[in-house]
């Protein structure tokens, strides 16, 4: 294992994390108070920037100055362990904005106190950077502009992929820059657009600025404020979620503004390799058998033709069902009923159902996390199929989650070919995907990572299980950020969060969500003993 090659791209990644800091940060020079050089310095705003700006730079800095052993040793191992290491190190400089401004803001500063406000911080900053969009804010309204920027700043860094965006800026690293963008990028496989990986980072990252800058300006026309619209751009793009008001997008009631996100979440479920072609070539043959992306409009369409039917026959749930569902504060009487009055108000006529349909299915399949109704109070079948459609994310390459599209296909199609294959023993049946047939070794690579996410997300789930009272809450919890989606049932449905939770179910939940994105398996080798030895 080639340590020095290791520290030295952790140092180069951290300094590109200070550098994006800065712009946060100078929205912060303008929050603080300027009554006296003190009270500016220490400025709660302020304070946590400066401090995150220059620790990430002179850590960076000194990792890329040590010594170094000149060795050509990069391999598959120094790669996964980069990206992984690289998003534990970069999380943890990227909370610290956040934990200086609750040490400043909140009185109490006990050791208990101080270890819980760093493991929000750190769970809000992972909840981020993994675009999850798990929040323990309970009252984002509050926050200083600086800091909402920031965290919505690291949902997009963490969409692409700064890694990534490493690999854009430094030069490629041998074998191991193939790792990097193989361990950061979602999807079973990461299609070169040019023999440069530097120039397909590039272009990768030139296509999601794009589309982020358009997607902000027609924000823009819809009555947000610049801030509000690059930061719900920012969530979008990234399929990310944070929002600047406490009852995301439902917030604006604006059909304008849900269209507009509704058809970017979707272009940010598809794979971006497909946008470049598009946009910049106008090779619309790259839709033409594209087997992957039709799958997953069918599934779209199908969700949200199944939810509308569903509302418009059963209306939400009972109030009995929904008193029943837990909750951290346990509703009302009266809170249950004003609840069921508004979102029974949204799905009133057709059209309303397709628009709140159409959002929340868009929003949990390809793993945004956004919300405009709280759909924990419709029927028991559109909550069952929410989590069931909460595995499949987005297309391999797009920002999305889960466990992607193509995998899903092929795990169905493999199933399709043992059952023909009793039925027809001689027969030599093939999986086949855009009319080519699929290795078996790539079969066998996607059946194991398939396997190995449902027995990460069943262990996760036993463990939750014992800090959590409500089941649905515990489950929903892992599957939630596994699939990095943020929102679940029950106590941490769409108008919860998980603030609540205990401190060590937010580090394991943390540990889902970074599995989740990195996609199981770069972790897990980044972690495996033999991974270090010689």
């Amino acid at each position: 294992m080639n340590t020095h090659f290791i520290r030295f791209s952790l140092g180069k990644l951290l300094q590109l994390l200070s550098f994006f800091m800065l712009i946060p940060g100078v929205i912060a020079v303008f929050e603080a108070d300027h009554s006296s050089f003190g009270t500016f310095f220490f400025d709660h705003k302020l304070f946590g920037f400066t401090i995150a700006i220059i620790s990430a730079f002179i850590t960076g800095t000194i990792l890329t100055l040590l010594p170094t052993k000149d060795t050509d040793e990069k391999t598959v191992r120094e790669g996964f362990a980069i990206v992984t290491f690289g998003w534990i190190l970069l999380t943890f400089f990227g909370c610290l904005p956040i934990f200086i401004y609750f040490v400043e803001t909140i009185p109490k500063h006990t050791i208990p106190e101080l270890g819980r406000y760093f493991t929000d911080a750190y769970f809000e900053v992972m909840s981020g950077f993994t675009t999850t969009g798990a929040t323990i804010m309970t009252n984002v309204e509050i926050i200083p502009d600086s800091l909402l920027l920031w965290r919505s700043m690291t949902h997009w860094l963490g969409g692409m992929g700064i890694v990534t965006l490493g690999l854009a800026i430094f030069p490629a690293f041998g074998v191991a820059a193939y790792q990097l963008f193989r361990g950061e990028v979602p999807g079973p496989t990461t299609e070169k657009l040019t023999p440069s990986l530097s120039q397909t980072a590039k272009i990768l990252w030139g296509v999601y600025a794009l589309l982020t800058l358009i997607e902000a300006i027609l924000l823009i026309f819809g009555g947000m404020t610049p801030l509000e619209a690059f930061c719900h751009a920012f969530g979008t793009m990234s399929t990310g979620g944070f929002s600047t008001r406490n009852a995301s997008i439902a917030s604006f009631n604006s059909a304008y503004i849900d269209w507009v996100i509704i058809v970017f979440m979707y272009l940010g479920g598809i794979n971006f390799i497909v946008h470049y072609n598009i946009i910049f070539f106008r090779r619309w043959s790259v839709l033409k058998g594209n087997s992957e992306l039709r799958f997953y409009t069918i599934v779209i369409l199908t969700a949200i033709a199944i939810t509308v039917l569903a509302l418009q026959i059963q209306g939400l749930a009972s109030p009995q069902n929904v008193m029943r569902s837990f909750r951290f504060t346990p509703l009302t009487t009266q809170t249950a009923t004003e609840g069921m009055v508004r979102e029974a108000a949204k799905i009133h006529t057709v059209g309303s159902s397709i628009r709140y349909a159409a959002f929340q299915t868009v929003s949990i399949l390809t793993t945004t996390g956004y919300c405009t109704a709280d759909f924990d109070m419709w029927p028991g079948v559109i909550r069952l199929m929410l989590v069931v459609i909460m595995f499949f994310g987005g297309c391999a390459g797009s920002t999305a989650g889960g466990i992607k599209i193509v995998r899903i296909m092929i795990v169905l199609k493999s199933i399709l070919r043992e059952i023909r294959s009793m039925i027809q023993p001689r027969q030599i049946i093939t999986v086949r995907l855009a009319d080519k047939a699929i290795d078996e070794k790539q079969i066998r690579t996607i059946l194991g990572f398939f396997a190995t996410f449902l027995v990460c997300t069943v262990l996760f789930t036993l463990i939750m299980s014992l800090m959590i009272p409500d089941f649905t809450t515990a489950i929903t919890s892992v599957v939630a950020t596994m699939c990095n989606i943020g929102p679940g049932l029950s106590g941490i449905g769409p108008v919860e969060n998980y603030a609540w939770i205990p401190a060590p179910g937010k580090w394991v939940l943390s540990l889902c969500m970074l599995l989740g994105r990195l996609e199981l398996y770069t972790v897990l080798i980044a972690f495996a003993p033999a991974t270090w030895r010689k």
